[in-house]
């Protein structure tokens, strides 16, 4: 595990392409801290403009309705940033930040940000790419809420998060799979369903899971049910 002492933003994304020099310049402008597993890193609506940098670990981005219903918008890990709206815009943290493992994380106050995303391109390019990632998937997830029943947005949401398997099995796998009630939570819907849709899927072979992961048989397969699943419901 890294130390509180490797103090370094090697491993962040938005840092690629900077020299050593550069980048050691932002490290010693930051303030280092690590925070356990379920401890709340920001608070929504909090007037904090900070920016933080996951150094190691994880993070779930999430937010809660009027009945206090969590609803995940995304999960970061090492490398990732998050806290950069509000840095850029001064509106009040629009999310809360969870740490789900222990993390260590680099804080850098919004002033020093801007001021880096004004001298450095590169950084800059990076964060228009991540913003413009940011509204795709915004749109996504609306496009969804707006279309799809439940189990078909927990199909969707399993072929998003699942990647070629690294064994060269030619399977996709959801390694590890998270919480039930964290994927129900970023389809909007509840662990209950998650779990209905899931056991619905076994029988066919189209899933199998194996310890923490969850292996998709034959993606195209699962894709052409999703389709068709679709086509029903506009029938």
């Amino acid at each position: 595990m890294q130390g509180i002492d490797d103090r370094s933003l090697a491993g962040i994304t938005m840092f690629e392409g900077l020299d050593d020099s550069a980048r050691r310049r932002i490290e010693e402008r930051c303030n280092w801290r690590r925070f356990a597993a379920g401890q709340t890193i920001l608070e929504q609506g909090s007037d904090s403009r900070d920016v933080l940098f996951i150094v190691e670990g994880a993070v779930n981005i999430v937010s809660y309705s009027p009945t206090g219903r969590e609803i995940a918008y995304a999960k970061q890990k090492a490398g990732d940033i998050f806290g950069e709206l509000a840095a850029i815009d001064g509106q009040p943290r629009s999310a809360s930040v969870v740490a789900t493992e222990s993390t260590l994380v680099a804080i850098l106050s919004s002033e020093r940000f801007l001021d880096i995303l004004k001298e450095q391109v590169e950084v800059t390019f990076h964060m228009l790419t991540r913003l413009t990632r940011m509204v795709r998937t915004g749109d996504v997830r609306i496009m969804e809420l707006s279309t799809l029943a439940a189990t078909q947005r927990v199909y969707a949401q399993l072929l998003r998060m699942a990647t070629p398997d690294a064994a060269g099995t030619g399977l996709y796998v959801i390694h590890p799979l998270p919480p039930l009630r964290e994927v129900a939570s970023q389809v909007s819907t509840t662990r209950e369903t998650v779990a209905r849709a899931l056991s619905h899927l076994y029988p066919s072979g189209l899933i199998r899971r194996k310890g923490r992961s969850l292996y998709i048989m034959d993606k195209p397969k699962f894709e052409e049910l999703l389709a068709t699943m679709q086509g029903d419901q506009s029938a």
